[in-house]
């Protein structure tokens, strides 16, 4: 403990960088989008400690400002960038509502099986039975089926 408080004396620039470092290794490693902010002001830390040495409680006071101040900030940016009441990008099956698809197998007894967004799904229609090959558009999810209307 006493080598990292020396270290921390001498070269307070290093201890913050390998925190940094460190924070954005486990956010590359598991995607939680929590530590990229507080990485990057570990980062912001390493750098003025190395201009302007602020003692370890000032140093650490900014690191904890600059993540609070990053985090709000990035909130608010992700709200703007990509708003609540837009489909979500990795959300395929509800980008599939209002789709055409192409019947494969026709349908028997309103099931059947239909190929939309590079798949093949397993799908319901009420009323009139479309052939393979014909086109009907998707209304709805339920679970692995479709529920599908004429086009």
């Amino acid at each position: 403990m006493d080598a990292l408080i020396d270290l921390h004396s001498a070269q307070p620039f290093w201890i913050w960088l390998a925190i940094g470092v460190l924070l954005l290794a486990v956010e590359a490693a598991f995607s939680t989008e929590w530590l990229l902010w507080p990485a990057v002001a570990a980062g912001v830390t390493a750098v003025v400690a190395a201009f302007a040495p602020l003692g370890f409680w000032g140093e650490t006071v900014l690191f904890a400002v600059l993540t609070l101040a990053a985090t709000l900030l990035s909130r608010r940016l992700i709200q703007r960038v990509n708003p609540g009441d837009s489909p979500d990008i990795n959300a395929r099956d509800g980008r599939l509502v209002g789709q055409r698809a192409q019947v494969v197998q026709a349908f028997v007894d309103g099931r059947g099986r239909v190929f939309v967004s590079g798949a093949e799904w397993v799908a319901e229609i009420d009323g009139a039975a479309p052939l393979a090959g014909e086109s009907v558009v998707v209304e709805s999810i339920d679970g692995p089926k479709l529920k599908v209307r004429p086009a």
